[in-house]
């Protein structure tokens, strides 16, 4: 059977690139070997979010004689009850994505696909059974996986992944988490804040590498605050196993150590799912386990495109979705805005959150700009205080010469809902002083915004 477009595999990528198809008259199909809604809607962003929120209840009961509310009797974390609700959230996300594959008329194809040569996959069902589809369009949306180091070997048991950690059957009394970056912080406050001891090791000097070095601070004294043992610049060399605890060797500034732990999660990143797909069969470039495209994700062979995690860049799931749709208005003859690559929002869902966009300081001073740097503290928020959560600030970086932002860092309570300003304002050409000159409501966490342009002019009021 032939079609317009074959998408393969139903991720943030691939199912936002398929809708997007159908409503400009493609005729559609997705190749999908699992579920529906790909890694991002069962196993990551959304039933991670599922159980952070169930966190953050049971943070908010377990200080409830704070608020001015009595709560009788012991407060307790149901960690298996949080599972199966973070569960069930995602099972409905996956069938919000058949019932919107269903009203736009996109096939499902369900197997494991592999490309041929001429426009050409083939699909192996659970059964085994091959059948060959053709297209005028092939999209190549298979996404990532956890990446296993060799001497971090996952038995799904002891050592696991992210997916085994948001499926644990009890409650750890103690866990290691290996890698700081969005994935292991959140788990990390994750069960740290539900009663499990956490002890996060990270490689880098900072927790959450890639951000701001003052927000990677912040985020350290908050987890230490909570309780967390946090490890910089450390390295996991051995998990003994053998025993009921893992005894995890990890080197050190100090020296070497063991430290105990029911579990360990390994949270070192993420490798490509391109091995065995058919790049080499049908002449595909790739590089460091990336598939080669331009602006428009096409591919090294006419007819073969590339999104998401697999391409280079942000493997984010905003990111993946934003690529599709650019990827097949292109195909469908429209002219789409090439995507910015240094305007891209980046989240983390610990507590604080944490939110950026742009160059950090470091990077803004490496590439020779002039500064003006403004920070706002959430102590010095009239609706931080009210929360309850003073934990945070935000800061600017200002291009001295022309005004213009290059770059946004916050962390604190509601700041992944807030750095979308900062990014319309980078998109748009909007000024500090045109922010600074736009009123924010008051009380709110988004006047930190304001208040930290304000201070990058030396005009801050409430500080």
């Amino acid at each position: 059977m032939n079609y317009d477009i074959i998408i393969i595999g139903s991720g943030p990528g691939g199912y936002v690139a398929a809708i997007r198809a159908s409503q400009l008259g493609l005729k559609t199909a997705v190749v999908e070997r699992s579920e529906l809604g790909g890694i991002c809607l069962n196993w990551g962003c959304i039933p991670t979010k599922a159980l952070l929120k169930s966190a953050q209840v049971f943070n908010y009961a377990s200080h409830a004689s704070e608020y001015g509310v009595k709560i009788e009797g012991e407060i307790l974390a149901d960690f298996e009850n949080m599972v199966k609700r973070s569960r069930g959230v995602a099972d409905g996300m996956s069938k919000g994505i058949q019932y919107l594959f269903k009203k736009n008329n996109i096939e499902v194809i369900s197997g494991t696909a592999k490309l041929k040569p001429g426009k050409k996959i083939e699909v192996i069902d659970n059964e085994g059974k091959s059948t060959e589809y053709s297209a005028n369009h092939i999209i190549i949306a298979t996404g990532a996986r956890s990446r296993e180091l060799p001497n971090l070997k996952q038995d799904g048991k002891k050592i696991i992944g992210y997916r085994e950690a948001m499926t644990l059957t009890k409650l750890p009394k103690s866990m290691v988490v290996v890698g700081s970056g969005a994935i292991g912080s959140e788990f990390a406050y994750f069960y740290n804040s539900i009663g499990t001891q956490v002890t996060l090791v990270e490689f880098m000097p900072n927790v959450v590498p890639v951000e701001d070095e003052e927000v990677s601070k912040q985020l350290e004294r908050s987890f230490k605050k909570q309780k967390m043992k946090v490890m910089t610049e450390a390295t996991v060399e051995s998990v003994d196993t053998t025993g009921d605890l893992c005894k995890v060797t990890i080197n050190t500034k100090k020296g070497e150590v063991v430290v105990e732990a029911e579990v360990v999660l390994s949270a070192v990143g993420i490798a490509t799912n391109i091995e065995g797909i058919g790049l080499d069969e049908t002449g595909i470039k790739y590089d460091k386990a990336k598939v080669v495209v331009d602006e428009y994700y096409r591919t090294s062979v006419e007819g073969y495109y590339a999104i998401g995690d697999i391409v280079h860049g942000p493997a984010l799931a905003h990111v993946a979705s934003h690529e599709g749709i650019i990827c097949v208005e292109k195909i469908a003859g429209h002219h789409p805005q090439v995507l910015d690559y240094g305007n891209i929002p980046g989240c983390t869902y610990t507590n604080p959150e944490i939110a950026s966009v742009g160059m950090t300081e470091k990077q803004a001073t490496d590439a020779g700009f002039e500064l003006l740097i403004g920070k706002f503290p959430y102590m010095a928020s009239g609706k931080a205080t009210a929360s309850g959560n003073r934990d945070g600030f935000v800061k600017v970086i200002i291009n001295a010469k022309d005004d213009q932002l290059l770059g946004c860092h916050m962390i604190g309570d509601n700041v992944t809902e807030m750095i979308a300003e900062i990014v319309v304002a980078r998109n748009s050409k909007i000024n500090g002083h045109e922010i600074l000159h736009t009123i924010h409501p008051h009380p709110t966490m988004s006047e930190a915004i304001m208040e930290a342009v304000a201070a990058a002019y030396g005009e801050a009021i409430h500080l």
